[in-house]
């Protein structure tokens, strides 16, 4: 494996203990006051980075735009984690790879294929069977799909704002989800200080490691893997939540469970492998 390549498992390796970490620091936080500090945190840190680089005014409109899709990312995934597994949370929000085929169709116009369908089909059969195998999902799947939804609107749009400075579009969208998170926390929670050790923890792991400093290696290095080989790294994530959240929390999920994650991996995977090698990974920010 090449270095490059070494390094984005390492950033998806991050990504799925995120929801082992949000799992824990909802215990101590509500949902939104907790993003609110992750990515104001996370901001501040690229900003001391990055400086006069970031704050470009002819990305600030686009990036408030991404940052609206990533704050409904962000705020229906940590929502949904109250009343839903870890692992579950994971499996479900990779579902944004099977969605972004018929959101392009939608907002660029893009053609729609019949494995596009069959690997929606795949993977709501997965989505059936991981959520308990009834017909209503429960509350938190349900609110993990809107979550997958908007991460598949998100990365749509960056495809459609590709002409702006990347690294300027991330951070405008992460200072916008920190801005919206911390009006969301206003309005319907109790704002408040972490006391815990773990809650603190919880924040400065996120905001430095899953997100200042992921987001700038993923921006440096996945230009020198090809798209398809990136995107099947991505795709992995689900597994190492699944992983840490057996290690972290004891968590199992039933068999039916783990058939419903397979399907679902099954259709993101025969999405990932309909891509050329000149596509980009669709791998929201």
């Amino acid at each position: 494996m090449k270095r490059a390549e070494f390094i984005l498992l390492g950033i998806t390796a991050i990504w799925g203990s995120t929801f082992a970490v949000m799992k824990v620091g909802l215990e101590s936080l509500p949902p939104f006051l907790f993003l609110a500090y992750r990515f104001g945190l996370a901001s501040a840190i690229m900003l001391a980075i990055f400086r006069g680089r970031l704050v470009r005014m002819e990305s600030l409109k686009p990036g408030l735009i991404l940052g609206i899709t990533l704050f409904f990312g962000h705020g229906f995934q940590i929502v949904g984690l109250e009343y839903t597994s870890p692992s579950n949370s994971a499996f479900i929000t990779s579902l944004y790879v099977v969605f972004t085929p018929f959101v392009a169709y939608f907002l660029l116009h893009e053609n729609v294929r019949r494995r596009d369908a069959l690997s929606l089909v795949i993977a709501l059969t997965g989505l059936y069977l991981i959520s308990g195998a009834t017909v209503q999902l429960n509350y938190g799947d349900a609110l993990t799909v809107v979550s997958a939804l908007s991460f598949a609107f998100q990365i749509v749009l960056v495809e459609l704002f590709m002409g702006y400075d990347y690294l300027s579009l991330t951070f405008w969208q992460i200072f916008w989800n920190f801005i919206f998170s911390s009006m969301a926390s206003l309005l319907l929670e109790t704002p408040t200080i972490p006391t815990s050790p773990v809650a603190w923890g919880g924040i400065l792991y996120l905001a430095v490691f899953a997100t200042a400093l992921t987001f700038t290696l993923q921006l440096r290095y996945q230009r020198f893997v090809p798209a398809y080989r990136a995107a099947l790294i991505y795709s992995s994530e689900p597994i190492f939540a699944s992983v840490v959240s057996f290690i972290a929390l004891k968590e199992v999920l039933s068999p039916q469970g783990y058939a419903g994650a397979a399907l679902i991996m099954t259709a993101i995977w025969s999405e990932i492998r309909k891509g050329s090698p000149g596509e980009s990974p669709p791998k929201p920010l």
